[in-house]
């Protein structure tokens, strides 16, 4: 706990905007310092003005022995809806070591009525949604979710990736874009006209920055197959990176109260 000479010591595991803004929060708060961590796999990431660290941790017992040494006061879960694994972690190793842990988590896209979405449980059920029928489908699922893909060879398929995908995970009858978000509805209409897409394939990130494919694929009357979050053990969790701040603060008030 904070001290009113030894601020917070908070581990922010990102890999959204919310995980930035809150890291760019924290840069000139005296209470409560920040230590911003990344899995590393986006290169060049755009980092706050904090201490960093990239990498993974080896597991629950990784993070908890580094939590300890570390000596963090809080940990703020703001990795992305679908990094499943880190979360569970992370809800592990807080509660081996009784470290504070609040989920910083957007909520899901929400589908209105004129939508058509095929929803689905994984990347697995996505790829049997596109049907037997040759499709041209334009896939934001991110580069490692490719592979399954090659089991419907018939469509073809119009990747999006930020990182060049690795060859061996694409399907035969391809396309690659390499683009970073944030991007426009006019954009995204524009592209999926002149690619000719038939139907899109996404993950439920619930992003402001690629919402606009929704509000594409509406416009021209394509079906979306979305794939659901996966279902992450409970946590305490809030939406908005104020919100956060205010846990933050709470815990930083309580230790000083309590060192005074």
């Amino acid at each position: 706990m904070a001290s009113s000479s030894h601020p917070l010591r908070v581990l922010i595991l990102g890999g959204t905007t919310e995980a930035l803004a809150l890291g760019r929060a924290l840069e000139n708060m005296s209470d409560l310092h920040g230590i911003f961590s990344l899995a590393g796999i986006t290169p060049s990431p755009h980092l706050p003005y904090i201490e960093t660290r990239q990498g993974g941790f080896g597991g629950i017992e990784g993070l908890a022995t580094y939590l300890h040494a570390q000596e963090i006061g809080a940990v703020i879960d703001a990795t992305h809806p679908f990094a499943a694994q880190m979360s569970r972690n992370a809800v592990a190793a807080c509660a081996q070591t009784g470290t504070p842990l609040l989920r910083l988590q957007r909520p899901g896209w929400q589908p209105s009525p004129d939508d058509d979405w095929i929803i689905v449980p994984d990347i697995d059920a996505a790829t049997a949604a596109l049907g037997a029928t040759p499709r041209r489908a334009f896939l934001t699922t991110g580069r490692k979710d490719l592979a399954p893909f090659c089991a419907a060879p018939q469509h073809h398929y119009l990747i999006r990736s930020i990182v060049a995908p690795d060859p061996a995970s694409l399907p035969p009858d391809h396309t690659i874009l390499l683009q970073r978000p944030p991007f426009t509805r006019e954009s995204e209409t524009r592209l999926m006209r002149e690619h000719r897409v038939d139907i899109l394939v996404t993950k439920d990130a619930g992003s402001d920055a690629t919402s606009p494919k929704l509000a594409a694929a509406r416009d021209l009357g394509l079906p979306v197959v979305m794939i659901a979050r996966p279902t992450l053990p409970p946590a305490r969790t809030v939406t908005t990176v104020h919100e956060a701040i205010d846990w933050l603060r709470s815990l930083s008030h309580a230790g000083t109260r309590r060192d005074v």
